[in-house]
C-alpha cells in the first residue's frame, strides 16, 4: 500500500475513535486503483442480480452474468473497491484474491414481494467477509419505511462486531416506504436526513443517490426557506448533503442510478464532484455497457473526481 497522502491523513483524522484496524482498511480503500491518495473514491458494485433479477441486470450485457466479469471489471477499470453479496464474492474471490479490495454486501432484498414497508435480510456475516478477505461491510437502511428500526438495530450489532474485528461499515442509505411519495424518495431533504441518519448510526463510509430538486417534507421546506439553501443545481444539493454528513467530515458517496445516457450520467457526475461529493459508486450504469465502453465510462468519471480536486 502506497504511503499516506495529506488528504489521506485528513480523512483518517475524522475517525479519531476507531481502532487501527478500521482505519488501515480505509486506508486500503482511499490508496488503491487510479484514485488512490485523493480521497476520492469510485467503487463498482453488484448487488443488482439479487435486487432486480438477472434478465433486468445482465441480459443488456450477456458476459455479466459471469461472477468473474465484474472483479475484471473492477481491477481493469482502477476502481477503488468492488462489492457484491455473498454468492457473488465466494464464487470469484480465490481467484482475485489481493487484486482488489472487496466489500461484503451483509443485507438483501429481492423485487418479488411488492410490500409498503420494505426491510432487507440479513444474508450474510461479519465472519463471512473475514473469510473472503474483505477490507469493508456493506449494508442497505430504508429509511422512512415502517421497518427501518429492525434495519437500525441489526445494525447496530453488525457495526460492532466489524469494528471488533477492524472491518468499516459502508451503509447503502435508500429512503422508501408508504410515507413517502416516489418524489421524496430522491427529495434534497430525504437524502440529506437519511445520510446524516447513516452518520449517526455509525457508517463510515454513506452511499446516497444523487438527490433531486423537491423538498418532501412541510417542516423542512420551512427550514430550507428560512436558511435560504439552494437546491436548483446537482452541486447545491450535494453540497447540501455533505454538509449533513458531520460538516463533510464523513464520506459520502453517490450512486449513479437508473440506466441513462452517457452525457446525462456524466453531467450528474460533474455536479457531485463540483458539491463536494467524494465519489461515485456506479452498477448499472458501467456493467450493462459492452466492456470497452464500461471501462471508457469509469475513467472519465474518474478523471472528473481527479480533477475536482
Amino acid at each position: 500500500m502506497a504511503a499516506a497522502t495529506d488528504r489521506v491523513k485528513q480523512i483518517l483524522s475524522w475517525y479519531s475513535s476507531e481502532n487501527v484496524g478500521v482505519k488501515t482498511n480505509l486506508a486500503r480503500l482511499m490508496n488503491h486503483g487510479a484514485l488512490a491518495g485523493t480521497g476520492k473514491f469510485v467503487i463498482l458494485p453488484v448487488d443488482q442480480g439479487f435486487e432486480h433479477g438477472p434478465a433486468r441486470s445482465f441480459a443488456p450485457n450477456p458476459p455479466a452474468y459471469d461472477p468473474d466479469y465484474h472483479f475484471q471489471l473492477a481491477i481493469d477499470s482502477g476502481c477503488n473497491a468492488y462489492a457484491a453479496p455473498l454468492g457473488f464474492l465466494e464464487a470469484s474471490a480465490d481467484k482475485f484474491a489481493g487484486q482488489i479490495p472487496t466489500i461484503l454486501k451483509l443485507n438483501n432484498s429481492d423485487s418479488l414481494a411488492k410490500i409498503e414497508q420494505p426491510c432487507s435480510a440479513v444474508t450474510a456475516s461479519v465472519k463471512d467477509a473475514v473469510r473472503l478477505g474483505c477490507v469493508a461491510i456493506g449494508y442497505t437502511i430504508y429509511p422512512g419505511s415502517g421497518q427501518r428500526n429492525i434495519m437500525y438495530e441489526d445494525l447496530r450489532d453488525l457495526i460492532r462486531e466489524a469494528k471488533d474485528v477492524g472491518l468499516p461499515t459502508i451503509l447503502w442509505a435508500y429512503p422508501r416506504g408508504s410515507g413517502l411519495s416516489k418524489d421524496g424518495e430522491l427529495a434534497t431533504d430525504v437524502i440529506a436526513y437519511s445520510a446524516h441518519i447513516s452518520c449517526e448510526l455509525g457508517a463510515h463510509i454513506v452511499k446516497v443517490k444523487p438527490p433531486k430538486d423537491f423538498i418532501e417534507q412541510s417542516e423542512a421546506k420551512k427550514a430550507f426557506e428560512k436558511a435560504s439553501i439552494p437546491t436548483k443545481t446537482m452541486a447545491d444539493r450535494v453540497r447540501h448533503v455533505v454538509q449533513s454528513c458531520f460538516n463533510g467530515k464523513r464520506v459520502v458517496i453517490f450512486s449513479g442510478g437508473e440506466t441513462k445516457s452517457t452525457e446525462d450520467l456524466l453531467d450528474d457526475v460533474r455536479g457531485i464532484a463540483a458539491g463536494g461529493g467524494f465519489g461515485s459508486i456506479m452498477g448499472r450504469n458501467a456493467f450493462q455497457r459492452h466492456r470497452t465502453e464500461s471501462l471508457k465510462l469509469l475513467g472519465d468519471v474518474m478523471d472528473i473526481f481527479r480533477k475536482a480536486g
